[in-house]
């Protein structure tokens, strides 16, 4: 569990509802330990133990710039993070605050956006403090990015590269996928990673208000804009805009967005003058474009403009055993939510998710066991707990027989035994490993296998 300082300034400053939000997000992960002092001096002084994070909510970070360096002074190493109230914070202070403090955090950031963030910071702050060289892991913390099949792990390799590249990225594949998830991995493992992930759901938007919700308007530009407005490309400047059911856009909609992407130059509803972004676009689709460019659904030119990078994300019935991988992780994420112990899947339930072609995918998957958790109540998840959409899953006649069944039985037995062992030695694997008679491989083994998670035993 990391620990969070959190100092809420409280003089000259109005809270708005993004900032308390923020805090009730942070507490609902039970991933931090916070500390909230009355004074935040007096925290610096006192505060027994070395913090991972500290987290400073105010409107006006050029006055905090003195808290900055109190904390900078009491812990060198720990990261200083701004959380912003924008809609009290001045222009003037947002340009500033970045180099006032190690990062800065808008609070009407969603749940995802502020803790990959926080996560990151964390993250690097590990390696810095790591004096050999690690292997970086395969997926991010806070994102879904979990699988060992090769397929996977295939797609996952493109990541990086795609990271490092300026162009734009065409991501590919069925619905529920994950590719908004690859996209935001692609966003935070670039240079742009501190600045906005902006996701637009292009099938949501009627085509008269595509342009107005991607490039804003200019005060009059229609008879209720009594205001300028930015759109969402203004918002993500500097970062990435992510155009999710790509395929979605009418013709007019993809004219539109094809100058933009020429040379990131577009201009507001109803104003005179043109204005330009740095935006890395990032599109998805899960229709076959080349055949809508065939069937003169979608235009040629923006295909070409989309498709200079490229990366599918494979379905989940490819992926060997990663369902019972995601399962594990919804598990331990529902039950974390809820506040109570995560159960375990029984084998019977493990080879019925194996069995399941899941046509609807992770989205597909996260629904199954959130509900399953939430329901459950004998702290084990059976085949029964587990309900699909298209209903019992066809079984194969090789896995009714004796060899399938005896697999089943030997497999609840070895679960179960490697799950009491790790309870008894405090998630020690050395320790139980010699209580079992078995060399220290071996156990790591089964304990991967079963997807078990030995820090949970630790005390």
């Amino acid at each position: 569990m990391n620990t969070a300082l959190i100092i809420q300034r409280q003089t000259g400053v109005a809270h708005c509802a993004g900032c308390d939000g923020l805090v009730t997000r942070l507490r609902r992960t039970r991933s931090f330990e916070e500390i909230i002092p009355s004074d935040p001096n007096s925290a610096l002084s006192s505060l027994a133990v070395v913090p991972d994070v500290i987290l400073v909510f105010t409107a006006s970070p050029a006055d905090d710039a003195r808290v900055f360096q109190c904390c900078k002074s009491a812990w060198p190493k720990t990261r200083v993070v701004l959380i912003l109230c924008q809609d009290n914070v001045s222009a003037h202070d947002a340009v500033l605050a970045p180099s006032c403090f190690d990062e800065v955090i808008f609070c009407c950031a969603s749940e995802l956006e502020w803790k990959l963030r926080v996560q990151r910071i964390l993250q690097a702050q590990a390696a810095n403090d790591c004096c050999n060289i690690q292997k970086k892991p395969r997926h991010l913390p806070g994102l879904p990015l979990i699988g060992e099949s090769r397929v996977f792990l295939t797609a996952i390799e493109k990541i990086a590269s795609l990271a490092r590249a300026g162009a734009a990225v065409l991501i590919t594949g069925e619905t529920g996928s994950g590719k908004e998830v690859f996209a935001r991995a692609i966003h935070y493992q670039s240079e742009r990673q501190a600045k906005p992930f902006i996701p637009v759901n292009c099938g949501a938007l009627p085509d008269h208000l595509f342009e107005n919700e991607l490039f804003g308007h200019a005060k009059g530009a229609f008879t209720d804009a009594s205001s300028a407005e930015n759109g969402l490309v203004a918002e993500a400047e500097g970062g990435s805009l992510f155009l999710d059911e790509i395929d979605a856009l009418s013709g007019a909609a993809q004219v539109k967005l094809l100058r933009f992407l020429q040379n990131g130059e577009y201009r507001p509803l109803g104003s005179a003058r043109s204005r330009f972004a740095d935006v890395r676009v990032l599109a998805a689709t899960n229709a076959d474009l080349k055949e809508r460019v065939r069937l003169k659904q979608f235009r040629e030119d923006l295909f070409y403009r989309l498709n200079v990078l490229t990366v599918m994300v494979p379905p989940l019935r490819h992926r060997d055993d990663d369902a019972l991988r995601l399962a594990e992780h919804f598990i331990e994420l529902y039950a974390a939510r809820a506040g109570v112990g995560a159960p375990r899947l029984s084998v019977v339930a493990r080879q019925k998710l194996l069995d399941y072609s899941w046509p609807g995918n992770v989205r597909e998957l996260d629904g199954v066991i959130q509900r399953a958790v939430l329901l459950n109540t004998s702290g084990t998840l059976h085949a029964v707990d587990i309900d699909l959409a298209d209903g019992e899953p066809d079984q194969m006649p090789a896995r009714q027989s004796l060899r399938w069944a005896k697999s089943l039985v030997i497999g609840e037995f070895e679960r179960g035994y490697v799950t009491n062992l790790l309870a008894a030695h405090k998630g020690n694997i050395s320790q139980a490993a010699k209580a079992a008679g078995k060399d220290r491989r071996t156990l790591q083994r089964l304990v991967r296998k079963y997807s078990l998670n030995r820090e949970s035993y630790k005390i």
